[in-house]
């Protein structure tokens, strides 16, 4: 029995997953374990190191044996490989799609499964991905599933870009759906909803009412 709750909210891209795990985490005193930074982080290392994305077995290899933390000025942001800060080096659009395409390698899912649960093993933690309710703590306390339209998703993403990156409305929401495609058809802990989770449509809401949402059903807790 954990003395506080692990908290997951899956869900597609641009859902608002990491801005609302980061503002949950505050609110509720929690860590915030950004699942997708993990695959994010070992795609960046491949392409770093001259690894293709596409070859499983080196990629398992990689994601056994790499070293990444979360950190930051409040301990709960922050992407750290090898003692590098790599929170932007992994927001780019091809690290994006490099994460989805490493992500279909069930030995690079399992390697980093298993430090997820190790490192959300005691609660009190906030974890966001595509498969943390279904998958990585399938007993977890509180599940969310949280979505909005595509086009709402491809528009968040594209305000989130900097001037320097020159892709157009879109080009972002056919990256989305191309997303959407890859990320719920592959083999190996495709993204849905778990059966327990309680759905958000975050199309018409704002982070901090997806938060207030959240909050109310978490307060049966200890947060």
């Amino acid at each position: 029995m954990r003395r506080r709750p692990v908290v997951t909210i899956d869900g597609p891209s641009g859902s608002g997953k990491s801005t609302v795990s980061k503002l949950l985490a505050e609110s509720a005193g929690m860590v915030r374990l950004d699942t997708g930074a993990m695959y994010r982080a070992c795609a960046l290392a491949a392409r770093r190191t001259g690894i293709p994305w596409s070859d499983a077995a080196r990629m398992g290899d990689l994601a056994r044996t790499i070293s990444f933390s979360f950190g930051g000025p409040d301990g709960r942001t922050g992407v750290f490989l090898e003692n590098e800060d790599i929170s932007a080096a992994i927001r780019t659009p091809e690290i994006s799609m490099g994460a989805s395409e490493v992500s279909v390698h069930e030995s690079v899912r399992e390697a980093l499964v298993d430090k997820q649960r190790e490192l959300g093993k005691e609660g009190g933690v906030v974890l966001e991905g595509r498969d943390t309710g279904t998958v990585v703590f399938p007993d977890a306390e509180m599940k969310f599933f949280l979505d909005a339209a595509a086009a709402v998703r491809a528009l968040r993403r594209y305000l989130e870009r900097s001037s320097l990156d020159k892709q157009s409305y879109e080009q972002v929401l056919k990256e989305v759906l191309r997303r959407d495609v890859q990320d719920s058809t592959r083999k190996c802990s495709p993204l849905k909803m778990a059966s327990d989770a309680r759905y958000i449509d975050s199309t018409t809401m704002t982070a901090d009412e997806v938060v207030e949402a959240m909050i109310r059903e978490l307060s049966g807790y200890a947060l």
